[in-house]
């Protein structure tokens, strides 16, 4: 500030001369800070600092004001096209609380209602004897099967053009329910996708009309919008990528259906509706508040989900997130609404993370805020001790173990003298004695201890995971691979609700799962009749028996789809 600027300061404002080299410093010290954060995030992000490679855009909202924004690496790699922070980006499942406000906006209007049961709107899904309203849709506890766990089962690749009529007709055919409504949380994005349905049939326009004329241009996010055609050109948009072997490929993404995905923005736009939730401009403040807060199961509990985002604490902080992934694009949409603070990751490479990244940039702005864990005197950490067991002890744990609960097995077994736990080559921990026969499992970032003991006098070894609601897992033997033995399972089996057949064959030793549209599947025994599949969509698989001990069916299980009932068709040979 000029000599003069500072005197006319004093004259017409009434300040001080000590006011003014206050202000001076503020300035200089709210300048330093930014350039360090701005520091900061080049370094976080210096990886992807490349035109060699796809990766991301940023931004950081504070108090109304975008406070940094910045692109990093390709858009197109093809072409040589930088993303920046007016790059668009398919935002996948971040797009899902879009569409939970255009409902809560035709509610505020009078024209539906939250508690509304979906078949009023969308006659088309099966009528399964319970209610399924808007709000189970919303917040994910419908206990629908998920649509693309169900495409994937009949047949179709994820890049395949997969539109809202496609949905449609996949849930008409619904036979039963994962769970009853309202009872459990399950993620499940076909509830999205009917909620973009409601809408449109409600208001007389298409979802992208609507949400165009009632939240983007009132809000000036001019290049935003929800791509319901795939064949759309749309300018300055970033491609996907995925890593194959030691060279970028193209992650293609034809999606041609809205409400659980498929919003294109920029961070800049998507910072424009971060600010509505402190100052609403679209919408009200009843509106937020709804869609902020936590929703409860039929048991009056909460899961962590409100209506299409999640809520959560971060370092004492309250949080409302919701990430995304479809093809190679990772997004990130983190508001901190007490702090009145927002930070945006989009990225076009489909090993990011952007999550973990956003968390990293908040810590740069929000340490001041987060809460100090002050260690009380009167309870001190208490140091663990190890105890030292002989290989002959820990082998006697060994072995495989089965929740009958949940249907799922785990195996126990002794690596570089340490008892491990696996589930599966991504993911296993080790477990340390803490006793004869208790152990601390390790890495789990909770206090998680097992313990093993003979149950009802048996040679039956149980494990005890956890004190609250603990889980019990038995021991048992798996069945040695054996092509005499799985002649019973080899067949035709055929699913009525995705008229699609798979036929189970040996070949080469193992007993796969063919379908004529995709890869074979190969399903490895696991315990009796129940096994594991190969494929993300084909998870469990369990073969049913009638009373004669005969064959008569499968049912398949993908974690978002329960049972699905494959009926045997007909014998194949072996």
């Amino acid at each position: 500030m000029k000599p003069t600027t500072l005197v006319l300061s004093i004259l017409f404002m009434g300040l001080t001369f000590t006011d003014c080299l206050r202000a001076q410093s503020l300035k200089k010290e709210g300048t330093k800070n930014a350039t360090f954060q701005s520091k900061q995030i080049d370094s976080l992000l210096a990886e992807w600092d490349s035109q060699e490679k796809p990766g991301a855009s940023v931004a950081v909202v504070h108090k109304g004001e975008i406070v940094y924004k910045k692109g990093y690496g390709s858009a197109n790699l093809e072409y040589g096209i930088p993303n920046t922070p007016a790059t668009i980006f398919h935002i996948a499942s971040v797009s899902k609380q879009f569409t939970a406000f255009s409902i809560l906006l035709l509610q505020e209007a009078g024209k539906l209602s939250l508690d509304d049961d979906i078949r009023k709107y969308i006659p088309e899904v099966p009528d399964f004897g319970k209610t399924i309203t808007l709000r189970h849709l919303a917040n994910h506890t419908s206990g629908l099967r998920d649509q693309w766990n169900l495409l994937a089962m009949a047949g179709w690749r994820l890049d395949d053009v997969i539109t809202k009529e496609h949905v449609l007709q996949v849930v008409s055919k619904q036979r039963e329910l994962n769970f009853d409504p309202g009872e459990e949380f399950v993620y499940c994005n076909t509830g999205f996708t009917l909620l973009a349905e409601v809408v449109s049939r409600v208001s007389g326009k298409t979802f992208a009309e609507f949400t165009r004329e009632n939240i983007f241009e009132p809000l000036k996010m001019s290049n935003t919008l929800f791509y319901d055609d795939h064949q759309k050109i749309v300018k300055n948009r970033a491609y996907s990528y995925y890593m194959n072997g030691d060279k970028y490929k193209k992650s293609v993404l034809s999606y041609a259906n809205v409400g659980a995905t498929s919003l294109f923005t920029t961070v800049e736009d998507l910072s424009l509706w971060t600010m509505n939730f402190k100052s609403p401009k679209v919408g009200s403040e009843e509106i937020i508040q709804q869609l902020n807060t936590k929703a409860t199961l039929n048991n009056g509990k909460n899961f962590g989900g409100a209506l299409g985002q999640f809520v959560n604490q971060y370092k004492g902080l309250n949080q409302i997130q919701h990430g995304g992934a479809d093809a190679g694009y990772r997004t990130y949409l983190g508001r901190f609404p007490d702090q009145d603070f927002a930070v945006i990751v989009f990225s076009n490479y489909a090993r990011f993370n952007p999550g973990g990244i956003a968390l990293k940039i908040a810590d740069l702005y929000l340490a001041d805020y987060y809460v100090k864990q002050e260690a009380k005197p009167d309870k001190p950490i208490k140091k663990v001790e190890y105890k030292k067991l002989k290989p002959k002890q820990l082998d006697r744990f060994t072995g495989f173990y089965w929740n009958e609960k949940e249907r799922y097995s785990r195996k126990i077994y002794v690596k570089d003298d340490t008892l491990r736990y696996f589930r599966n080559e991504y993911s296993e921990n080790p477990l340390m004695p803490i006793g004869d026969n208790e152990f601390q499992m390790l890495g789990v970032g909770v206090d998680l201890k097992i313990k093993f003991e003979i149950k009802d006098n048996s040679q039956v070894m149980a494990v005890t995971i956890g004190n609250d609601a603990p889980i019990t897992l038995e021991s048992y033997e798996p069945k040695p691979p054996s092509k005499d033995d799985w002649i019973a399972f080899t067949g035709t089996y055929y699913s009525p609700e995705l008229e699609t057949a798979y036929t189970v064959k040996i070949e080469d030793d193992k007993l796969l799962a063919k379908h004529f549209r995709t890869s074979d599947i190969e399903i490895k025994r696991v315990k009796d009749d129940f096994f594991s599949g190969n494929r993300w969509y084909f998870g469990n698989v369990e073969f049913v028996r009638n009373s004669g001990g005969i064959v008569q069916g499968m049912k398949v299980s993908s974690g978002r789809v329960r049972n699905l009932w494959f009926e045997k068709r007909a014998a194949v040979e072996p």
